[in-house]
């Protein structure tokens, strides 16, 4: 089997819930994952926007959420786990581009925009430094990453926006 990454909120290509984005709760969607390659030390997720502002001219790549150093043990992330559960031991939470350590939702000010949930099985444990920007977490993943399994969600805000795209 592939190293693959699920969630019971929303299949891949689907809709992700409102719940889950800056429109509903704002809570992390829960994650699965299975078939971990062998020699697998860690995980790091990122999950982003390619298509911000505006699918019809993406722009930017936007960072909603960076966590790494998730430990090879772990299999999944129960839903909200940036505020009502603890990220499993010795796992950080990277910085995304709202300027926030954890899960920042979907909030698209034009047009439904795909958001990449990406999880990296590396060969390594990153060094524990905490906050780390999307282009640090690349530079350290550099010549680690083994596998990469990912889950595409779907969402086009349910009111129109003004202001920064994500």
């Amino acid at each position: 089997m592939a190293f693959s990454l699920t969630s019971p909120k929303f299949q891949d290509q689907a809709e992700i819930p409102i719940e889950h984005t800056r429109e509903g709760r704002d809570v992390s969607p829960p994650l699965l994952w299975r078939d971990a390659p062998a020699g697998t030390r860690s995980f790091a997720l990122v999950c982003e926007d390619p298509d911000a502002p505006d699918p019809a001219h993406p722009q930017r790549t936007f960072v909603h959420w960076i966590l790494y150093n998730l430990p090879s043990s772990a299999s999944s992330l129960p839903e909200d786990v940036d505020a009502a559960h603890a990220l499993p031991e010795g796992a950080r939470a990277g910085t995304s581009d709202w300027g926030e350590a954890g899960y920042g939702g979907p909030a698209p000010p034009i047009g439904r925009h795909r958001y990449f949930f990406r999880l990296f099985a590396l060969d390594t444990t990153l060094p524990d430094e905490p906050g780390l920007s999307r282009a640090q977490l690349e530079r350290r993943m550099q010549g680690h990453v083994i596998a990469t399994a990912e889950l595409v969600g779907m969402y086009a805000s349910r009111k129109r926006k003004h202001g920064r795209a994500a």
